[in-house]
């Protein structure tokens, strides 16, 4: 069984270190990060479960990260805090985070609250959003796309294009309804666009990937991570 991941972000390394023992006692997978900066870029880069998030941070304080987070990723959030004051706590709550712990706090009780958001809330937003296959990681969130654990620079439609089809594997699209999903209905332009795109992304995946970028002769394309056909 997977475990959960949690990203623990708090500038003081004996909470995080007595956390992160609690933690992997419970079987969680624990990530670290000591200031809001740092806290931001393993948000991104390590894709956690779930963030306990201090909010009286160096460089971005735990509010700001909020703010940033929130109009494009629904991981759940505890906020840890010294402030105890009712409009504190209901800020917080109405910039997106899922519990509020006043300091001090017990360990044990972390991670008890923690498993209880895991389980109000699931893992939907993440299984929806981020799709992994042999080599290929892709975050919808972040319009992220990593070969072998090195991202690739994709534009806008290429990346629609990708996860159009990624998002239903062995479905078989044509090139007009390619054109109407990613380019919309409105669009006029040369159907050989798509012709194009899918040319790019081979390349940009390179030769390996590429081959799950299957044409279907004389209709159009498909996503199929199994190279051989039966």
């Amino acid at each position: 069984m997977e475990k959960n991941k949690v990203l623990i972000i708090d500038d003081d390394q004996h909470i995080c270190q007595i956390l992160k023992d609690y933690f992997e006692f419970e079987n969680f997978q624990v990530v670290l990060a000591y200031d809001g900066n740092e806290g931001l870029q393993k948000i991104k880069s390590k894709d956690p479960d779930i963030i306990i998030l201090d909010l009286m941070l160096p460089e971005l304080s735990g509010l700001e990260i909020c703010k940033r987070l929130r109009p494009h990723n629904h991981v759940p959030i505890i906020i840890l805090s010294a402030k105890n004051k009712d409009i504190d706590r209901i800020t917080g709550l109405e910039l997106g985070a899922d519990d509020y712990v006043t300091k001090p706090f017990s360990p044990k009780e972390i991670v008890v609250r923690t498993k209880t958001v895991l389980r109000r809330i699931g893992n939907k937003e993440k299984q929806a959003n981020v799709l992994t296959f042999t080599d290929l990681y892709i975050n919808k969130n972040y319009r992220l796309v990593e070969v072998a654990d090195k991202e690739i620079s994709l534009t806008p439609k290429e990346f629609d294009l990708l996860w159009t089809m990624v998002s239903s594997p062995k479905t078989v699209f044509s090139r007009e309804k390619l054109l109407k999903m990613v380019w919309g209905y409105d669009y006029f332009g040369d159907i050989r666009t798509v012709d194009t795109h899918i040319k790019s992304l081979r390349n940009k995946l390179g030769k390996e990937l590429a081959a799950y970028l299957k044409t279907v002769w004389g209709v159009g394309y498909k996503f199929d991570d199994k190279i051989r056909e039966d």
